[in-house]
């Protein structure tokens, strides 16, 4: 019944309704109860809903009901803006296309081009990718998107920024005139809806607040300490919990003498930053993934859209520059269906100010908290 819901239709391909009996869903989301039918409706879109919520889901079924898989053409473009979530959404739809006859391809940049045109040489009807590499391909004519006939623009709000606004558009502006527009994000400024708005034809806007979601229990609390004393309060944290974390560091010169250190004091950790390759950000994914390491350190760029299942813990090594921020970073953990998770902030007095104000934007609690004894205690 959900599916009939999701999709509005009884007449839902096969190899979806295994998927859906396989995935063991019983009910859908907000987001997805609400964008399905839009999207089936053959409307643009502009949807906003919290990280975790299952946004992915919302647009990905829609568009696997509506694809051909006897044409031999490229019908949906995805684009994101990081390699993570590329790889992250073709997972997904993986595990949704098993037993259809729907191909797919990833095209992002620090990858092997020779391998990504292979992939295209087989015609495949969906194809995922960052801006850069999309635009890079198209220009040099190796790729031909004048039939797509549906574009998604995931996490949005990070490509609808000045570095990637003009790829976008040139890429848009390659395809079918007559084409459907979905674009979905966690948080969604009025000018990125209006910048959305000069490419889109009176888009449907959805909006999914926090309070609709039936979301597992998130303990937020922060630490104050001296600057040089943050690496080793994190240490004391998390051998109090005995957990692993996903660290956010500022810029990739913090991180690395983060790694550093930690390395040095027997905790085992991967890192994800703008420079790491692609087989380095996977392995360091894999072995995070499997216990292989205990810490995951990442900048803000690179940890976009990281779906990590079962992740408990999330850390901010350097404070939030903005609520938004700090919603994007913190939403890694509690997402829908998993066990709940804790949210640590490790700051100095001078940071204490800015997350309060960030407590209070967000209507928050961010309990502060000690070691004691080695456990984590109340401050008071």
């Amino acid at each position: 019944m959900a599916l009939r819901t999701l999709l509005s239709t009884d007449q839902i391909k096969p190899f979806l309704q295994k998927a859906w009996e396989v995935s063991g869903f019983t009910e859908l989301t907000p987001i997805q109860e609400k964008a399905g039918p839009v999207i089936m409706g053959g409307e643009d879109v502009i949807a906003e809903s919290p990280t975790g919520s299952g946004k992915t889901l919302a647009y990905l079924l829609p568009l696997l009901q509506e694809i051909d898989s006897n044409q031999k053409n490229i019908q949906v473009m995805i684009l994101a803006s990081s390699h993570e979530l590329v790889m992250q959404i073709h997972q997904e739809l993986q595990k949704w296309t098993i037993d259809s006859g729907i191909g797919s391809a990833t095209l992002i940049g620090g990858a092997n081009v020779k391998r990504q045109l292979e992939k295209l040489k087989k015609r495949p009807q969906i194809i995922l990718g960052t801006p850069g590499r999309i635009q890079e391909l198209l220009k040099s004519k190796k790729l031909k998107v004048h039939e797509v006939k549906k574009i998604v623009l995931d996490e949005a709000d990070q490509l609808l920024v000045p570095e990637h606004i003009n790829e976008v558009e040139n890429i848009i502006k390659s395809t079918l005139r007559e084409r459907q527009v979905l674009l979905f994000s966690a948080t969604l400024s009025n000018s990125i809806e209006q910048k959305a708005a000069t490419f889109m034809k009176e888009p449907q806007v959805i909006r999914i607040n926090e309070q609709e979601l039936d979301r597992p229990n998130v303990e937020h609390m922060y630490f104050v300490c001296d600057a040089r004393d943050k690496i080793e309060l994190l240490r004391k944290v998390l051998k109090a919990d005995e957990k692993k974390a996903l660290v956010f560091v500022r810029d990739i010169g913090n991180l690395s003498v983060m790694a550093e250190k930690l390395e040095y004091m027997g905790v085992s950790v991967g890192q994800l930053h703008g420079n790491t390759k692609k087989q380095e950000r996977e392995k360091a994914i894999r072995d995070f993934k499997s216990g292989k390491s205990q810490l995951l350190l990442g900048t803000d760029v690179a940890a976009r859209g990281l779906d990590i299942p079962d992740l408990t813990h999330v850390v901010h090594m350097d404070i939030s520059s903005d609520a938004t921020q700090y919603q994007h970073r913190s939403g890694r953990t509690g997402r829908l269906g998993s066990v709940g998770g804790t949210v640590i902030s490790i700051i100095t007095v001078a940071e204490e100010r800015n997350l309060q104000k960030i407590s209070r934007v967000l209507g928050l609690e961010i309990a502060k908290k000690k070691i004691y004894k080695g456990n984590i205690v109340d401050e008071r």
